[in-house]
């Protein structure tokens, strides 16, 4: 697919303001796409939406096609009466920077549980029809999701590996036992799925209506302690029992002597391709249900994964394994027609990565951190771009564009002096610098994460790779935003054609 020159905004709805203690789907989610409409953005990427689990990351959901409950608006909720005022009289107090999942977590499912009693106590058959008919059209994931996730909270949230056995394995009869043991926390479960898809639906229907489509993140792999796995053992590199046959991860490197050892199931790909990759077909599907473009992260791994034992304790001992590649992109795209891909091509990257990305004309990401200085990246620098890319100031997994910037310059490199000659710009606030080298660069798409946007040091940053907990936390405040910013990028999307206006030009 081709894509037309264009400018937006990288922004997770954990991250909206909002007095909840967590960004979600309600009225500033509306008024973050007002934002972007105003600016002349034509695109809002987000992460992936999924359930959060293990160090509320959304790259490991508990599934692969769930919503995230923690971002249903209770501000909706009781626009459609499934909440009353005297609900909200009690909201903890919040830092509106910074979000604090231990706590928000009790008190978001508080809220949902509130509202599911209303629901059963109403007794509004309309609703229960929707429900209903939403609980038949996602079936095929959410009968498993749903379940799993009952049992998880009937064992206190502990890992699927840990339960009774006979449900942890899914053993003949336990799960018509569990779904009748269980069955309230079940319909509780089907109906914040419900709450999220179609709170999410509207705000996408919003958004695409104001000419702004959204990039949607698609992780490789899938989460240990997921509905995924536990429904579908056969598809992973685990035995009967559940154990860790094998685990993704990156050898070692510069960076890690050790490598990365990520501990995630990896794909029997064998078995997949025996029905066409019919689980990936319906991820693909289910993605583009709710977002426009989809970007996969970890593309490589498409080509050749590194496969590491399962009881290693490093990444050291594992190898380069092929991956279904050509025939896999092949197979989507013949079973589900033109699919908006990017791909996330950063990191060890080879030919041959390089040759089934170009193949397919998929997009490659440009990260302008990573250009500037004597050993830094030289094809990240904007002379060396080609049109079909996807030029970004920084990642979520780097510090801010400005708090890296002020690091660097007081190191013994010359990323800071090499950055200032490429501009010709000898200040200190290099973001908006590099902002507008990125809107005047050919790649086809510009997206700016919001901290870059706002101009923010490393208190803003999303996420530091390898540190557990406190990663995933940045929200902003609209007292951030000065008056004129939308006027700025409005007037670069013009200057540089890449506004609507432009994209048919």
């Amino acid at each position: 697919m081709k894509f037309q020159r264009s400018a937006g905004i990288l922004c997770h709805p954990t991250s909206f303001p909002g007095r909840y203690g967590i960004g979600d789907l309600g009225p500033d989610a509306y008024r973050f796409i007002d934002f972007l409409e105003s600016a002349g953005q034509s695109i809002w990427q987000v992460f992936p939406l999924g359930p959060t689990g293990y160090g509320d990351s959304p790259y490991q959901c508990f599934s692969a096609f769930a919503g995230n409950p923690l971002l249903i608006s209770p501000d909706l909720l009781l626009q459609d009466g499934l909440l009353h005022e005297r609900d909200l009289e009690f909201i903890p107090p919040s830092n509106p920077t910074c979000i604090d999942f231990g706590h928000l977590i009790n008190f978001k499912n508080h809220l949902l549980r509130v509202a599911y009693e209303h629901y059963k106590k109403n007794n509004d058959t309309n609703l229960q029809e929707l429900v209903s008919a939403f609980g038949k059209k996602q079936k095929f994931w959410l009968d498993d999701y749903s379940l799993f996730m009952a049992v998880k909270n009937h064992f206190n949230g502990r890992l699927w590996t840990s339960w009774d056995e006979d449900i942890a394995l899914r053993k003949r009869g336990a799960i018509k036992e569990w779904r009748t043991k269980l069955e309230d926390e079940i319909q509780f479960q089907v109906f914040t799925q419900y709450l999220f898809f179609t709170q999410w639906k509207k705000l996408r229907e919003y958004t695409n209506n104001k000419g702004i489509k959204i990039i949607g993140d698609l992780p490789i792999f899938i989460a240990y302690d997921s509905a995924d796995l536990w429904a579908n053992k056969d598809l992973f590199t685990v035995d009967e029992q559940g154990k860790l046959l094998t685990v993704a991860g990156v050898p070692p490197d510069y960076f890690s002597p050790t490598g990365q050892l990520w501990g995630n199931p990896l794909y029997r790909w064998d078995r997949m391709a025996e029905d066409d990759y019919l689980w990936w077909q319906r991820r693909f599907s289910s993605t583009l249900e709710m977002v426009d473009i989809i970007r996969i992260d970890h593309f490589r791994g498409f080509e050749a994964y590194w496969q590491i034992p399962g009881d290693a304790l490093t990444a050291e001992t594992g190898r380069w394994v092929k991956a279904p590649g050509k025939r896999f992109f092949r197979t989507m795209l013949n079973k589900l027609g033109d699919i908006p891909i990017l791909a996330e091509d950063l990191g060890l990257i080879t030919p041959e990565v390089e040759e089934l990305r170009d193949h397919f004309n998929f997009p490659g990401m440009k990260i302008l951190q990573f250009a500037f200085g004597a050993n830094m990246e030289k094809k990240f620098l904007p002379h060396n771009f080609v049109q079909n890319c996807v030029v970004y100031t920084g990642s979520h997994d780097n510090d801010t564009t400005r708090g890296y910037f002020e690091k660097v310059k007081h190191e013994p490199n010359d990323i800071f002096s090499f950055t200032q000659q490429y501009l010709n710009y000898y200040g200190d606030d290099i973001c908006p610098e590099l902002i507008r080298l990125a809107y005047e660069s050919v790649a086809n798409i510009v997206i700016i994460p919001m901290q870059d946007i706002l101009n923010l040091g490393s208190e803003a940053r999303m996420n530091f790779p390898g540190r557990l907990g406190g990663n995933w936390t940045w929200r902003f405040t609209w007292d951030r935003i000065p008056h004129y910013m939308h006027e700025r990028y409005k007037y670069m999307c013009y200057l540089y054609q890449r506004g609507p206006a432009y994209q048919q030009k």
